[in-house]
């Protein structure tokens, strides 16, 4: 059973080995001293297909929740991406709704709190004023959605412009004006848009849920950045002055290590060399691990 005695570490589902059952992911990850996993349910037949899971499937989930103690708070829904809430396609549209809608009752069912999703209106479509506008209208039966069964959705500062920094999230939920919806910074792309990641992280104070760690390569005039699968202290990203700005906003909430070794020759020696770096750079800036 969990207790709340240490600061919230968690490691991304994709860090772990990808051909194992829940149980055996959750025990490894309290063999390398996480304290939660995020669970993720993106754009493939093979993980949007959880969504639809089956009693005893979810309830082998929880059980193995509690007997671990470790917990899965959060879910990364980026079936969206396939899927968005502001294609132009209605029947798009609608399949991104009935997702949504079944993410957030898988939610319910599994004791996630938080389900994190991705900050575009759409990704493979091209981007206009018309997909916003459809975008704001699918997130505001979203969040009705969330409403009634009392699961937060937040917000993922993207590597994606439409939703590259905290000013844009602000300005998003000025409009849908909803207390299940916050930010979710991750720190890797928040950085890479050349974002002052200190104010940026002063300005959403009170709505930020949860914050992903990750390094990246800063987008350029003559360089779109990489934002995926850049090691831990190989790029832009200046932990400890982040971790600094944490410790001045007494933050609190979840950090989550995001990493995509889940297909890697030893993705556990991985995940150890990666925690104890994020872990030196904490305490350095002021956290005790």
């Amino acid at each position: 059973m969990y207790k709340l005695d240490k600061f919230p570490l968690g490691i991304y589902e994709k860090a772990l080995p990808k051909n194992i059952t829940w149980r055996k992911r959750l025990e490894y990850a309290k063999e390398l001293g996480f304290d939660f996993v995020e669970i993720s349910i993106d754009e493939t037949d093979e993980r949007l297909a959880r969504l639809d899971w089956s009693l005893d499937e979810r309830k082998e989930f929880v059980l193995a929740v509690l007997e671990t103690g470790v917990r899965v708070p959060s879910m990364c829904f980026s079936g969206h991406r396939r899927f968005p809430l502001g294609s132009e396609n209605e029947e798009i549209r609608k399949k991104s709704l009935e997702l949504m809608k079944k993410a957030i009752e898988l939610a319910s069912d599994l004791g996630i709190r938080n389900i994190q999703m991705a900050g575009y209106d759409v990704y493979y479509e091209k981007s206009n004023e018309n997909t916003k506008k459809l975008y704001i209208e699918g997130m505001k039966q979203s969040l009705k959605w969330a409403e009634q069964a009392n699961v937060m959705l937040s917000i993922e500062i993207m590597d994606h412009p439409f939703m590259n920094s905290i000013p844009k999230y602000l300005e998003l939920a000025q409009e849908l004006k909803s207390p299940f919806l916050t930010v979710y910074p991750d720190i890797g792309n928040l950085t890479a848009w050349g974002n002052n990641v200190r104010m940026q992280l002063i300005k959403g104070k009170g709505q930020i849920s949860a914050i992903h760690l990750k390094d990246t390569l800063a987008v350029t005039p003559d360089f779109p950045g990489k934002f995926k699968d850049v090691p831990f202290g190989e790029g832009c990203v200046d932990f400890i002055e982040l971790f600094k700005v944490l410790k001045e906003l007494n933050y609190t909430g979840p950090l989550l290590i995001e990493m995509w070794t889940e297909k890697s020759e030893n993705p556990l020696e991985e995940i150890k060399k990666a925690k104890e770096w994020i872990e030196d750079k904490m305490k350095k800036g002021g956290y005790i691990c």
